[in-house]
């Protein structure tokens, strides 16, 4: 029976429970697991580029960043808040990056040290920030293996017109100039997947590294049958009514494209940074054990129920059979 329930002052619930969802800050609260517990990590960790609250990673702010303006009133709930320009609007927002680094730091070792020796941590990590996440892993001591691509079905294009801004200038001259350019991006239709491995032991062999600690291959055949071929991007979507749970919740089959990858049924797969909880029913639905931490008390209790909802699914499943 899957034990939904947990407390933060349980410390041996914490460090030996499985198939469960803490509520509470995963950079402390990793602190608490032993060593070499985890057969592999699935985590969509926040991008630090002010998506929501929980998202700005930086000390630096300007009274304009998640504001809004007339044009974002106007374009509705698929451009709710103001971003940081790429250039900044200061000097102190050109670190915005070196923070991001020194962020994903005060967890990589924990990560790294709950690993099992082979062991995979598989990590969605924004475009523009992923090189410094990459970064801060290998100085903990992970090797970067791969980088995979979730191509998204649809995604929003949010780049304004140079003509646009000449125009409410008056400018007619340059407007005509410089129609058809825009500031901002192409339309993001993929987000990068970071393959991480943490080492097994000098002097041994992957071979014997997989009888020893049943982690450090990957099962392309699972993988195949869940996105179609063995290639480093995914293209899949939302089935009916399941998004909207979380600003950036991602899909459960992608989930499960990666639990199935790099885990066994019966492993233990943990997401420190739980979101709505995707990775954990992607796990549960495989028949692996998993352990999700999640800030938010209100993201917890709908991973719980989702948990439940798809547990009783399986269940009915099971009994049609």
């Amino acid at each position: 029976m899957t034990n939904n329930t947990s407390s933060r002052d349980d410390k041996q619930q914490l460090t030996t429970a499985s198939n469960q969802v803490i509520q509470g800050d995963c950079i402390e609260l990793l602190a608490r697991f032993p060593d070499e517990s985890i057969h592999l990590i699935v985590s969509d960790i926040p991008y630090g580029i002010g998506a929501e609250d929980w998202d700005v990673l930086h000390a630096n702010s300007n009274s304009a960043y998640l504001g809004s303006s007339p044009a974002q009133v106007k374009a509705g709930a698929v451009f709710k808040k103001r971003g940081k320009p790429l250039n900044g609007w200061s000097e102190a927002d050109r670190r915005i990056p070196h923070e991001y680094y020194e962020w994903c730091s005060s967890w990589a070792n924990d990560w790294y040290r709950v690993l099992k020796p082979g062991a995979s941590a598989m990590v969605f990590a924004g475009r523009r920030l992923q090189h410094r996440c990459v970064a801060a892993l290998e100085d903990a001591g992970f090797t970067f293996k791969d980088m995979l691509a979730w191509v998204r079905p649809r995604a929003v294009h949010r780049a304004q017109r140079v003509s646009v801004v000449f125009d409410r200038r008056g400018d007619a001259q340059n407007s005509a100039r410089w129609e058809g350019w825009r500031v901002g991006n192409l339309r993001p239709r993929f987000e990068p997947v970071l393959w991480f491995v943490k080492p097994y032991p000098i002097g041994t062999t992957i071979a014997d590294n997989i009888l020893q600690h049943e982690v450090g291959g990957f099962n392309e055949d699972a993988y195949a049958e869940l996105v179609g071929q063995p290639d480093n991007f995914i293209s899949v979507g939302f089935d009916s009514a399941e998004g909207g749970l979380h600003p950036t919740q991602k899909p459960i089959k992608l989930m499960e494209a990666l639990v199935a990858l790099a885990s066994q049924p019966g492993q233990l797969v943990l997401d420190p940074f739980a979101g709505s909880g995707s990775t954990l029913v992607a796990a549960q639905n495989l028949g692996r054990r998993y352990v999700g931490i999640e800030l938010d008390p209100e993201h917890v209790a709908t991973t719980r129920h989702r948990l439940s909802s798809q547990q009783l699914k399986l269940v009915r499943s099971d009994t049609q059979v």
